[in-house]
């Protein structure tokens, strides 16, 4: 039996200023994990930011479960996260209140499974803390597990593997290759690396 595509890219066009990046691209997905691969360049990131309403197409459309993210955007970001390790723009708030923002954004988040994958990546004690006190890795632990806790459809993870200590790099991996859910998400992420998970497909741009 065919599988239902949960992620349906079509006739996506994008460029940069300096540069066309997709012409007409089109990309299927179905449940499981995806290992996005290409050079330095070749538009993983954009592709993923793109897919999760971080960016705008020129053309073309981006469908989740049939749900467009330009027409239904909202109906759209609910049902994806987007987690790159980018810095976060509220640099008053602390880890607690961006916990909680997000919280607000995703109401169905169950909160007690966010402070087990907190307490895996070591944070609980980081909660009281400005946001902008945390290192580097600490900001990349702290977006893996609000993806790993947030009942999103669509996850969208930017190089995981890099700058993780063994003790989070084991915990991610453990995470991703549960069958539960490789059954219910669409997992798409970029790595240099071989991510060691059960994957569904490789995708070369």
């Amino acid at each position: 039996m065919e599988l239902k595509p949960v992620l349906q890219i079509d006739g996506l066009d994008f460029q940069f200023a300096t540069r066309a990046l997709f012409t007409q691209f089109a990309l299927q997905l179905e449940a499981g994990i995806t290992w996005l691969r290409g050079a330095n360049g070749a538009g993983k990131t954009t592709l993923l930011k793109l897919a999760g309403g971080a960016l705008a197409p020129l053309a073309g459309s981006i469908r989740l479960d049939g749900v467009d993210s330009a027409a239904a955007a909202l109906a759209y970001r609910l049902q994806s996260f987007y987690c790159g390790g980018d810095l976060p723009q509220l640099p008053w708030l602390t880890v607690r209140e961006v916990l909680d923002l997000h919280a607000a954004l995703y109401p169905a988040l169950d909160k007690a499974l966010l402070n087990r994958q907190l307490d895996a990546m070591l944070l609980m004690p980081a909660l009281a803390q400005g946001i902008t006190t945390l290192s580097l890795g600490q900001h990349k632990k702290l977006q893996l597990a609000l993806g790993l806790a947030l009942p999103v459809r669509l996850l969208l993870i930017d190089e995981p593997f890099n700058g993780l200590d063994a003790a989070a790099l084991a915990h991610l991996r453990g995470e991703l290759a549960q069958p539960q859910r490789l059954a219910r998400q669409c997992i798409l992420l970029t790595s240099h690396i071989d991510p060691g998970v059960p994957l569904a497909r490789t995708v070369q741009l």
